[in-house]
């Protein structure tokens, strides 16, 4: 194994929002096994820092998000090892998707490959005007690994998926927003203040039913309408044993912000 990088993930906290920025800008911040090993470390921590409230991920640099996995790294590796890389990807994707805190994503330049899997993980995306989304990996003779094949399935319906993965092609901002890739597309120069205005708003939420309604969409999106609703009502029900549903209803009573305490 080739000797470790400095560290490639930088976390900035800003009251309740965690800016977290993928810093390989040399490399385009390709997932090297080290990166994915440092995402993943920092999704943990995030999940349990009990002043987060929403979350952001970012790439460094102008050029990426990132541009894909680290093809320099994964040429050599054998089917077990590469299996394995793919699985700690998979486990990266997933602790995105199953975290607590909302994860938005803020898109510039390259998303392709993995980088495209990282931000399909993530509640939403936020894209510049300038980035590029794709699936590009059959052109190495291999498939997306990271969740690819079945996230941007679900994103965009199975038909889109398929051209996109099966062509490899790279397509534009405006392009994604059309397919419901992307869930909104801005200037360069507005993609972070963007983000941070939408977490702000997430963050003024009430935290336990945030993470609630994130559990249950996802959760409920595969089961039948009858079970997935019966799931909503079970959570919405023991929302009322918490101190925040008392809070929340009080000061919209007392017409006053509420003061939620994750409680």
């Amino acid at each position: 194994m080739s000797e470790a990088e400095p560290l490639m993930v930088k976390i900035e906290i800003d009251g309740a929002i965690a800016l977290v920025t993928i810093d390989r800008p040399k490399a385009l911040n390709a997932l090297s096994r080290q990166l994915v090993g440092e995402l993943l470390e920092a999704v943990t921590e995030l999940d349990v820092h009990p002043d987060i409230r929403c979350c952001i991920l970012t790439g460094g640099g102008d050029k990426a998000f990132v541009a894909g996995a680290d093809i320099a790294e994964m040429q050599a590796m054998p089917p077990r090892e590469a299996r394995a890389f793919a699985e700690t990807g998979a486990a990266l994707g997933s602790a995105l998707e199953m975290s607590t805190r909302p994860w938005i994503a803020a898109v510039h330049g390259f998303a392709l490959g993995g980088g495209c899997e990282l931000a399909l993980a993530c509640d939403f995306i936020y894209a510049s005007k300038a980035a590029k989304f794709g699936q590009p990996e059959v052109k190495l003779g291999v498939i997306p690994g990271f969740g690819g094949t079945q996230r941007l399935a679900r994103r965009v319906g199975i038909g889109k998926a398929r051209e996109l993965v099966y062509t490899g092609d790279t397509i534009n901002a405006e392009e994604a927003l059309r397919i419901g890739l992307v869930d909104r597309v801005v200037e360069h120069a507005e993609l972070l203040p963007a983000a941070r205005a939408t977490a702000a708003k997430i963050a003024a939420n009430g935290p336990i039913a945030i993470a609630e309604a994130k559990r249950v969409i996802l959760e409920g999106a595969d089961l039948p309408l009858e079970a997935a609703c019966a799931l909503e009502q079970r959570a919405f029900g023991e929302l009322f044993s918490t101190a925040d549903q008392r809070e929340g209803m009080a000061a919209f009573l007392a017409k006053r912000p509420a003061a939620f305490k994750g409680e």
